[in-house]
């Protein structure tokens, strides 16, 4: 059988092979501590949980997605993004649901690019940006992240030839995997930029309430002229601590959220009703349960940030996300036979900072997805491994 060429320019996502790995490890009788998985240990809230419940028992619940109204949902998203970000959508042509953020940053590029255009990607980065591209036929141009530049790209540093030539360039932040975070100046700048060469900004914002000693970030929207130039990707995901629900959205400009409804039209058939009535309660219900796993993740923040520190591995210091973004030891050789070499002397997993992108080399990621009891645990494991 004969399959399709683009399958050769991307590989495939290295957590769904770890994830297999570690569970066979576990069989083996091993104690493994996934500091890799992106999926934290909290749960909706009750009233959540008890909206997607009462709306699956009701028998009247379960047609096409479409026979109902998704007006309710957006008109929440819209809202949501009015109090929390002071940006204001029509929810009838500027708010797109998704199936997940996911949902929209794979479809995207179909959007947007045409075979062999440019798309501008972070490096590192969410791995799904770069196979996307080239899924849909698209080239991508790495934008370095770098330390001395606080993990930002450079903007002057892209060839003008490159960026007369782009379609559209990725941000993310806070982000992932460096959990660095941007300001309204960095995003004046990069409209600025934008509009100079007509590039299209596509802002990929879930970590957007995940945050730590007082700050707030920042949405790309909220920033004049941002739904010019681009939209931001958001989900329920994180925010809402509903990752398994698969609820996102995309926020700003008309032409590119026409083309993403005009897609979606006939690659699925919308969201699932009962999750669309509890993610609009969601939305429009009490945020209060966020301060508090907030500071939880704080403290789990700083439990790891001491280890590292006490063991004399670098480490930025996040203001969110739930990730660590850590140099790997000097004389630890690559960032991925480091991470292996971990995981096979004392069953903890951390990903290799190669897997994001040439510039992640140097870096491994620890996410913040356990008990601080059980992160302790395992940073006494490292501590003793580094010597």
């Amino acid at each position: 059988m004969r399959l399709a060429e683009r399958l050769r320019e991307f590989d495939a996502y290295l957590g769904t092979e770890m994830n297999m790995r570690l569970t066979r490890m576990r069989a083996e009788g091993k104690d493994v501590i996934n500091l890799g998985l992106g999926d934290p240990d909290v749960q909706p809230s009750e009233g959540q949980r008890q909206t997607l419940a009462d709306a699956c028992l009701d028998v009247n619940s379960h047609h096409y997605p479409s026979f109902y109204s998704p007006k309710p949902f957006k008109e929440a998203i819209a809202g949501w993004y009015r109090r929390r970000f002071g940006v204001a959508c029509d929810p009838d042509t500027e708010v797109a649901t998704l199936l997940g953020s996911a949902d929209g940053l794979f479809h995207i590029h179909t959007c947007l690019l045409d075979f062999g255009d440019i798309a501008l990607v972070p490096d590192p980065c969410y791995p799904a940006y770069v196979a996307s591209v080239k899924i849909a036929g698209g080239r991508v141009h790495p934008v370095p992240l770098l330390k001395q530049n606080n993990f930002l790209p450079d903007l002057d540093a892209i060839p003008a030839d490159v960026a007369r030539q782009a379609r559209m360039i990725w941000v993310n932040y806070p982000n992932n995997p460096t959990a660095a975070v941007a300001d309204e100046g960095f995003y004046r700048r990069l409209i600025d930029w934008a509009r100079r060469y007509e590039v299209a900004v596509i802002s990929d914002n879930p970590y957007s309430e995940i945050c730590f000693d007082g700050y707030q970030p920042p949405s790309f929207l909220q920033v004049e002229g941002a739904k010019e130039v681009g939209i931001e990707f958001n989900s329920l995901s994180k925010a809402y601590n509903c990752c398994g629900w698969r609820t996102g959205m995309m926020l700003g400009n008309r032409e590119i959220i026409a083309a993403m409804n005009k897609i979606k039209s006939h690659s699925d058939r919308g969201m699932f009703y009962p999750l669309q009535v509890a993610a609009t309660e969601s939305l429009n219900g009490p945020t209060d349960f966020m301060q508090e796993r907030n500071r939880a993740f704080q403290q789990r923040r700083d439990v790891v940030l001491d280890a590292l520190n006490s063991m004399g591995v670098k480490a930025h210091r996040p203001k969110a996300t739930f990730y660590v973004w850590a140099e790997v030891p000097k004389g630890a050789g690559a960032s991925r036979d480091f991470c292996f070499k971990v995981l096979d002397a004392i069953s903890v997993w951390m990903i290799p900072g190669s897997m994001y992108g040439v510039h992640g080399e140097g870096y491994f990621r620890i996410a913040l997805t356990h008990p601080s009891a059980r992160l302790a645990d395992a940073m006494d494991r490292l501590k003793r491994f580094v010597g």
